[in-house]
């Protein structure tokens, strides 16, 4: 158990959220031996000694910009997918930082014996984080190319609005490069980039 920032007391043992705005809510819950998932009425039982890799990214989404998540990999191809944010409406994603981050801590706790025999990784797959690093390196080279050309052209105005367009660019791409770094780590270390 933690206390939340408002006060409350959370569960570190379970998780909610709603995945989709149709869908039902995604329940996780840490027992002695394994994780459980109940999702419409069915329960899917992983065994914490089944579980060969995780991986902890950071994952925005259109209507939430600031959304972590955690996939979980075990023998059979089992595959648990938990995020830090919970559908609310259409247009609305609530943030459960607390008590996501709780869990996942939980989480890694109870992984502690069996990390031998897991992958822990944070970030993005190696092969997709680089082709996406040289992609936005390409569009920069491209905007401060036009910047350039408007700047010779005295065409102060657009060499402006387009300098400030790559500012708030690189801003935002900067921050989610720097979290979705591939790397891996130790059950006993969660890099906090890759949490709320």
């Amino acid at each position: 158990m933690s206390d939340s920032a408002a006060g409350q007391v959370i569960d570190a043992t379970r998780y909610a959220y709603k995945p989709s705005l149709v869908g039902a809510m995604s329940e996780f819950a840490l027992q002695s031996d394994a994780i459980e998932w109940n999702r419409t009425g069915t329960v899917v039982r992983v065994p914490y000694g089944d579980i060969r890799r995780v991986r902890l990214s950071f994952r925005p989404m259109t209507m939430q910009s600031y959304r972590f998540v955690a996939e979980i990999w075990a023998m059979g191809g089992k595959k648990l997918t938990i995020a830090s944010c919970s559908m609310r409406s259409m247009f609305e994603q609530t943030r459960q930082d607390a008590e996501y981050n709780a869990f996942i801590a939980e989480l890694h706790r109870h992984l502690v014996p069996f990390g031998p025999a897991i992958r822990f990784q944070s970030g993005s797959p190696f092969l997709l984080y680089w082709v996406g690093a040289a992609m936005i390196a390409a569009l920069c080279l491209a905007a401060a190319t036009l910047i350039m050309r408007s700047l010779q052209a005295d065409a102060w105005a657009g060499a402006a609005f387009l300098a400030a367009i790559l500012a708030v660019f690189l801003w935002q791409m900067g921050g989610f490069l720097r979290r979705n770094k591939p790397d891996t780590y130790a059950s006993e270390q969660v890099p906090p980039r890759v949490l709320p």
